[in-house]
């Protein structure tokens, strides 16, 4: 007897033996038994999914002699025949290369004709999106009014495709990519009964090959018997399946959140050697850096299809990385998957990537560079200074304090409280919630006046802070931020703060006079904020940009450009 591939030997017969597709199967079996059958069926879903089998199950089910009704006893004549493939009631035909218009006229002069033997004849169209459009108009009356004693059952991958007057014409039924773990105890239950050895790890590995295809993962799992025999190795099924094996793109992603591009290349040139294909591997690199994001968004790796131990490691390779890291390297990974698809040389262009991923750490938006300086502000001013006196609010002199010179105030006395419990404290809170940039600004400004309907504050002496809202664009955003916390119209008046500040404890001869802004009309606003920031200054400016509408000669007698 000839062998039969597992694909064949262990189709569904019944509709109990489907699996993953029980809203598809509990409803023909309930229109089989309430007598409610449709004129025509559309099944549609992905590759392997069971939808040519569940139509040769409804046809041998509302076509049986003996069983119950919903269940073919795969027994009688008609069953037989059906499973066959011989009977002559019951016709399958392929839409791909039956397309053309004189294929469907013929069909429409057969439905004329009773069953032979059975109750229906029934068609069987499979990949009829295939159709021509000029056939699809030619079963349009056939489909909306055929004959009582035929059925039409239509299966396709691609539903779209298919024209909208054929889909009002049909119940759909939509089929599902069948889940890892029923793929996996299918598999088990097969390689049981046909004597085969294998680990559960190497069903997990075909399982996640087949992608939701039963179909595909039976014909995998051949495959691999046909190679192995019936004691299968782990390495053998990463090896006959040219199957990345996982622990190499941990050992990549460990690499690559080190930032560490020789350990990147290293492996990198194992994989190339061993002849893995490039746009295979890019694929997985996408995939586990996904599930790194996700073991964040879902702590309990309920969607992680993967064991136990490999679980552990994505969870501890995601906190080593951090949320924010994991998502720039994501995106970053899918930005350039176009350009390793189409590219003639995918390793120059997968090294480049990868040596860019190890170091992304050195590319630093404006928002976690103020988070940095920040927390090293809260770090250095938490230290005890010497001699017992207070910490410092300078980075740049963290031995000194600085103190009011003159205590009298040169304004009226300041009122905090607006009533309603709504105090500049309060605000300040508030609006770290909604703009930290601001909030970083404004915690070290004065308050002089909170009224019904003013806020009065003074600048900070800083140089970078005190222009911070000469921007009309900042000063109108403050205001709103006023009127939403205060709850009414509130008017922001910002003043000059004209107390002189000295410092105390200096040695004498040492000045550390408050550096001023530094303002350069034709930067760019984001660098002159950084030049501010960190108070510094232009010394030399590109030779290019100093020649200005004179040349480069002019300017290359003033070596050096101050502020």
């Amino acid at each position: 007897m000839p062998y039969e591939v597992l694909a064949r030997k262990w189709r569904p017969q019944v509709f109990q033996d489907v699996i993953g597709q029980d809203h598809v199967t509990e409803t023909l079996i309930n229109a089989i038994k309430t007598d409610r059958l449709a004129h025509a069926y559309l099944f549609s879903g992905s590759r392997g999914v069971g939808k040519t089998s569940v139509a040769r199950i409804l046809a041998k089910a509302i076509n049986c002699e003996k069983g119950k009704p919903g269940i073919p006893c795969n027994e009688c004549h008609s069953c037989l025949e059906v499973t066959n493939g011989s009977s002559v009631d019951v016709q399958e035909i392929d839409g791909a290369s039956n397309r053309g218009i004189d294929e469907i006229r013929e069909l429409r002069e057969n439905v004329k004709y009773m069953p032979s033997s059975s109750k229906y004849r029934i068609y069987i169209i499979d990949e009829v999106h295939m159709l021509t459009l000029q056939a699809f108009n030619a079963l349009l009356k056939t489909l909306e009014e055929p004959p009582a004693h035929v059925k039409f059952i239509f299966a396709t991958t691609e539903p779209h495709k298919v024209p909208v007057t054929i889909l009002s014409r049909c119940q759909r039924f939509d089929f599902k990519r069948i889940p890892p773990v029923q793929i996996i105890e299918h598999l088990e239950n097969i390689t049981k009964q046909e004597g085969i050895e294998i680990s559960k790890s190497s069903l997990a590995l075909i399982s996640r090959q087949a992608e939701g295809s039963m179909r595909d993962a039976e014909s995998l799992l051949d495959q691999v018997i046909s190679f192995s025999g019936v004691h299968v190795e782990d390495d053998q099924v990463t090896e006959i399946l040219g199957i990345i094996d996982r622990q190499i793109i941990f050992e990549v992603s460990c690499a690559i959140i080190e930032g560490s591009p020789k350990k990147c290349m290293e492996i990198f040139a194992r994989i190339y050697d061993y002849g893995y294909d490039i746009k295979e591997f890019y694929r997985a690199l996408m995939d586990h850096f996904r599930n790194l994001l996700i073991s964040f968004i879902d702590p309990q790796n309920h969607l992680l299809d993967m064991s136990e131990n490999d679980k552990k490691e994505i969870g501890r390779q995601a906190e080593m990385a951090g949320f924010e890291k994991l998502q720039i390297l994501l995106n970053f990974l899918i930005n350039r998957e176009e350009a390793v698809r189409f590219t003639s040389h995918p390793r120059l262009i997968l090294e480049a990537t990868m040596i860019k991923l190890c170091h992304l750490d050195d590319f630093l938006s404006f928002g976690e560079l103020i988070k940095k300086v920040e927390s090293l502000e809260k770090r250095i001013t938490s230290i005890p200074a010497a001699n017992g006196k207070p910490p410092a609010d300078r980075i740049s002199d963290p031995a000194a304090t600085w103190v009011s010179k003159s205590p009298e105030k040169t304004r009226k006395e300041k009122k905090k409280d607006a009533g309603g419990g709504q105090t500049w404290d309060g605000f300040l809170k508030f609006l770290s919630s909604k703009n930290r940039a601001m909030f970083s600004m404004l915690k070290n400004w004065e308050l002089f006046d909170l009224t019904e309907g003013t806020l009065e504050i003074s600048k900070d002496k800083r140089s970078f802070s005190s222009t911070y809202f000469d921007d009309t664009e900042r000063y109108n955003l403050l205001s709103e931020y006023c009127q939403e916390f205060f709850q009414r119209e509130i008017r922001v008046i910002i003043v000059d703060n004209n107390q002189a500040l000295s410092k105390e404890n200096k040695s004498p001869g040492m000045s550390n006079p408050e550096p001023k802004a530094v303002k350069h009309s034709d930067l760019p606003p984001p660098v002159q904020d950084i030049i501010n920031m960190f108070e510094g200054e232009i010394r030399e400016e590109y030779p290019a940009r100093k020649a200005g509408p004179h040349g480069p000669k002019e300017a290359m007698g003033n070596e050096e450009v101050k502020e």
